[in-house]
């Protein structure tokens, strides 16, 4: 029910105070509502078919299917990880405890690495920013315990809180591991001196907003000499089987600190900080208890009251490793190629509707405008699901006869020597990041495609039975919001064919960055229960949101059903969300993304027919002065 006095003071609580009222987060989860709450549903939807292939009531003849609920029922049987324990995980801990010192470590490096074991310098690839016709090799920094550099400094707010959580969750694992109480303390503690030592050279999470800046090309030559003690060169060539000319580096600075960081004289904190890693993450693997206590810290991080039951936790595990196998599953048969066509028209009316806007853009040059254009019309276009399986998955083979840990161990190996066979092959641009069943969407700046997984393609994102209006504002402004990250201030760095290339006159480029400083601004400090908004970490989203709205708009508009104020509704109802107030300080710290309520109410702020549609005068709260509007596309 919509309270329609209160939109003009408060467009995110006239239409969702009367569902937060009653909304109830689940136990298990840290929000509920919009995204969550048809996850949710699709959760409970497969869990209920998996649970049928199971017991056999269902069948099919998809032999990766097939394999998938194989896979399912090893996770499910925790008579099995039960009676095992942590016997399974002596493979990984017997690897690292035995080593001796760095030239050990350095030669077990190669193995430790397709093991899914993590390093001071983890290496991947991915296409070159500047060629991405081609891959490169890039060099990143490893996760750091608390969630961002930030909370490392002096006198954060929860750090102590969270590191005491962390602390206990990791003495009582090794205390279950059978490791007696004077080494589990050593262990830790240098484990987090360790750990400590990463963070000052580290990027934030605000810069690391800036992707385009973690472009840093090294000559190999120049790579290596960032450790004397590590034979970085000898590693690289290793996981390649080739010697490649350059590495990019993501963040400079960490490696200019690499030879501090990983030395003799370190080496035994970073062996115990790598121990205690792999100590939680092959947890969730083991024995139910095991599972549950091993999920603590990430319970305390998010605010989640309990930890999910273990059918469901099968679920998320089972799924999580064959991803694309179950989305297409469910994309076939929830989603279907009517609704594939239909979502597909959709979208290709929105980039109508943005070619229209860019022509009549009236601070772009004719230059600029129509580089944009042509940026428009090559735009790849994937709605619902992936037309063929990923080939990494037809290689999964479940061993029925070995133990769930030896299976994960042997995917991991799997999955990896394909990620490091990809250098020096064609890129493969048809590969999907999400599965189907993933209630989300995403453009790739570096292909210039936008993605629409079926999940989202459901009410109250989308329906036939919702008016176009609604429509428009719910998957119109998601389509939209997609499109429009192709010209944010990181997208907009990149051209027609995803190459990191200035395509931009001079004046025009001021021009926009003073664009994007005025939405910085509209966002810097708003407060929140959590705290106050970091206008410069969601800049690129609110420039994303604010463009897919205003397109939305535009297209709801020519309908001959317009109704503007079921468009706006339903913008704020696709953003209701109820969530802990623990996971809204961490999405405060680290997420590109604005609150939802700021998403909801901000946005609408900046369009006039916001105003004229609810008769919002500068005597509403809901009022923005014109001066203060920010319209970038």
């Amino acid at each position: 029910m919509v309270n329609n006095e209160l939109i003009k003071d408060d467009l995110y609580m006239a239409v969702n105070g009367d569902w937060l009222k009653t909304a109830k987060i689940p136990a298990d989860k840290a929000a509920t509502g919009g995204f969550y709450d048809l996850a949710d549903d699709i959760e409970k939807t497969l869990m209920e078919d998996f649970a049928n292939f199971m017991t056999g009531e269902a069948i099919s003849d998809d032999k990766y299917l097939n394999e998938f609920i194989k896979y399912y029922r090893l996770v499910s049987n925790f008579e099995k990880r039960n009676a095992d324990g942590f016997k399974p995980a002596k493979q990984y801990f017997d690897k690292i405890t035995s080593l001796k010192d760095i030239n050990d470590w350095q030669e077990k490096l190669y193995d430790l690495t397709m093991m899914g074991l993590p390093n001071p310098f983890p290496l991947y690839v991915e296409p070159d920013m500047k060629d991405t016709q081609h891959y490169a090799l890039y060099a990143s920094v490893p996760s750091l315990i608390l969630p961002d550099k930030t909370y490392y400094e002096e006198n954060h707010p929860q750090a102590e809180a969270l590191l005491s959580v962390y602390r206990q969750m990791v003495l009582a694992l090794f205390e279950r591991a059978g490791y007696d109480n004077n080494f589990a303390q050593a262990t830790l503690e240098k484990a987090l001196a360790f750990d400590k030592s990463l963070a000052p050279v580290q990027k934030d999470s605000t810069e690391r907003a800036d992707y385009a800046k973690s472009y840093n090309k090294y000559s190999f030559e120049d790579y290596t000499a960032f450790s004397k003690s590590v034979d970085l060169g000898a590693f690289a060539k290793k996981l390649i089987g080739q010697t490649p000319d350059q590495v990019n580096v993501d963040e400079p600075k960490y490696y200019e600190a690499l030879e501090t960081l990983i030395n003799p004289d370190t080496f035994e904190n970073f062996k115990s900080w790598l121990l205690v890693k792999t100590l939680i993450s092959v947890s969730t693997l083991l024995d139910d208890d095991t599972r549950v206590l091993a999920g603590t810290y990430s319970r305390a991080l998010s605010g989640s009251k309990e930890a999910m039951k273990a059918q469901k936790a099968v679920f998320y595990l089972a799924t999580g490793q064959f991803s694309q196998v179950v989305g297409l599953y469910y994309a076939h048969k929830y989603f279907g190629a009517k609704a594939k066509a239909d979502v597909h028209h959709m979208v290709e009316k929105m980039i109508d509707v943005y070619k229209n806007r860019l022509a009549s853009n009236d601070w772009l040059s004719d230059d600029t405008r129509q580089k944009a254009i042509v940026k428009l019309n090559t735009l790849g276009i994937n709605v619902g699901y992936p037309d063929k399986l990923d080939p990494l998955y037809t290689k999964f083979v479940v061993d029925e006869d070995a133990d769930l840990v030896t299976n994960d161990l042997n995917f991991t190996q799997i999955s990896l020597k394909e990620h490091y066979d990809r250098w020096g092959k064609d890129v493969d641009r048809s590969r999907w990041e999400m599965p189907a069943h993933m209630v989300n969407a995403y453009y790739n700046p570096s292909f210039n495609i936008i993605v629409f997984p079926a999940a989202i393609l459901q009410a109250p994102f989308y329906s036939l039975d919702q008016s176009s209006s609604e429509n428009f504002g719910g998957i119109g402004a998601v389509i939209a919001h997609e499109i429009s990250h192709a010209f944010d201030n990181n997208g907009a760095q990149f051209d027609e064919f995803g190459n990191l290339h200035n395509w931009w006159t001079d004046e025009d480029l001021k021009h926009f960055q003073g664009l994007a400083q005025d939405m910085i601004a509209e966002f810097d400090g708003l407060e929140t229960e959590a705290g106050k908004v970091n206008g410069k970490l969601v800049v690129s989203e609110n420039i994303a949101d604010a463009g897919g709205l205003s397109c939305a708009l535009e297209a709801a508009k020519s309908e001959p059903d317009v109704d503007l104020k079921a468009f706006f509704i339903n913008w704020a109802c696709i953003w209701r969300m109820k969530s802990s107030i623990e996971r809204q300080k961490l999405l405060l710290s680290i997420d590109v993304h604005a609150p939802h309520v700021s998403r909801a109410n901000v946005q609408p702020k900046n369009l006039a027919d916001f105003y004229t549609t609810f008769e919002i005068t500068s005597d509403d709260k809901m009022y923005l002065a014109p001066e203060k509007r920010v319209n970038i596309w």
